[in-house]
């Protein structure tokens, strides 16, 4: 049964009455409707604009995280190059102390921050991690860096215009040019390619093609060219094609197996000038160059030092270690002397094998 009718009235008199018929149950659920309807609206009008201000701080906070992070990725690329830079400063400075070691200069010494080496602070795994932290340290380690650097330059300036000729003949650089070559055997106690006994090897083999040219490494004069005699000294003439350079009164080097040989005993030469090529002759396996740095030491006469300590325009993996060693007293024992043709032993004569 109808519990409620309602009646539509038309403004047209013409137009016939309408009559709506609503149980119970029917009015009811309109009555609900209606009042979720009239809640949902009220909830809009409270909410509504806590809402528009919660949309508008959600985009205002996106924008600043983007900026954030773009910022972040920025100064993370500046501290990377300032670690590069701290890395850079490193490799200057052990070059500095090679070339102390190679003049005989006192070991260099640095009073500020960190010491030597210096260890540059890690990069941060995360761009938030302290990254202007780190900027700051690697910016101070830079600073010590440079500080350390021009002293030690200013100590190398004043030596080399104190000391020319001694500058002149400090064989500094490499007798191969380029990247041409393979360091095969370093200096110290190897197992000999031919006896496959224990042995030392007082140079250093740098493979190279044959036909490679030789420069001298500093000023000198030719001591010795050409095929050592077998009569006079086997282990000599295993060389092959070999020169010795003097080079004032603390070195003298010597270049094995060469091709050939392009200067003459009592020849002078200057830094850079061609000695000869890389060759295969004498006791060699492949074609290479043995080359050899003998240090004049009072009680022991010209003795064998690691050559990689005084080529200082080539950049070798080790070359920390290198200097530790350098600077301990010559550890070459058993090393082959020198022939008198080529130049005094000093006492050091009676440690070389027959």
């Amino acid at each position: 049964m109808p519990w409620l009718e309602v009646q539509i009235h038309p403004l047209d008199i013409r137009s016939g009455v309408r009559a709506l018929f609503f149980t119970r149950r029917q009015l009811r659920l309109l009555t609900a409707a209606a009042a979720v309807w009239l809640m949902g609206v009220l909830l809009a009008l409270v909410l509504g604009p806590s809402v528009l201000r919660n949309l508008l701080s959600r985009h205002e906070y996106d924008a600043l995280a983007a900026d954030r992070a773009a910022a972040g990725e920025r100064l993370k690329e500046q501290v990377e190059r300032l670690d590069q830079l701290a890395r850079r400063g490193g490799a200057l400075r052990v070059q500095m102390a090679r070339i102390h070691l190679a003049y005989g200069l006192p070991e260099p010494q640095s009073s500020g921050q960190g010491g030597f080496p210096f260890t540059p602070a890690p990069t941060p795994d995360s761009i938030y991690s302290d990254t202007i932290g780190l900027g700051n340290r690697l910016e101070s380690t830079l600073r010590e860096e440079v500080r350390v650097l021009e002293a030690f330059l200013g100590e190398v300036q004043s030596f080399e215009a104190a000391h020319r000729e001694q500058v002149l003949t400090t064989p500094s650089t490499c007798p191969l040019r380029g990247d041409g070559f393979v360091l095969t055997s370093p200096f110290g106690s190897r197992r000999s390619p031919f006896t496959k006994a224990l042995d030392f090897h007082s140079g250093l083999d740098l493979a190279a093609a044959e036909g490679t040219t030789i420069y001298a490494p500093a000023d000198g004069l030719v001591a010795y060219a050409g095929r050592y005699p077998l009569s006079h000294s086997v282990s000599w003439w295993r060389f092959g094609n070999l020169v010795a350079l003097r080079h004032g009164e603390r070195f003298i080097t010597l270049y094995g197996h060469c091709a050939e040989v392009s200067v003459r005993r009592g020849q002078r030469v200057r830094q850079g000038d061609i000695l000869g090529t890389v060759g295969n002759t004498g006791w060699s396996t492949s074609p290479h160059l043995h080359y050899e740095i003998r240090r004049w030491e009072e009680e022991r006469g010209f003795v064998p030092v690691d050559p990689r300590i005084y080529i200082l325009n080539h950049r070798w993996r080790d070359q920390e270690s290198l200097l530790v060693r350098g600077r301990r007293a010559p550890d070459a024992r058993g090393f082959e002397p020198l022939p008198p043709i080529i130049g005094p032993n000093g006492s050091n004569g009676s440690n070389g094998r027959s």
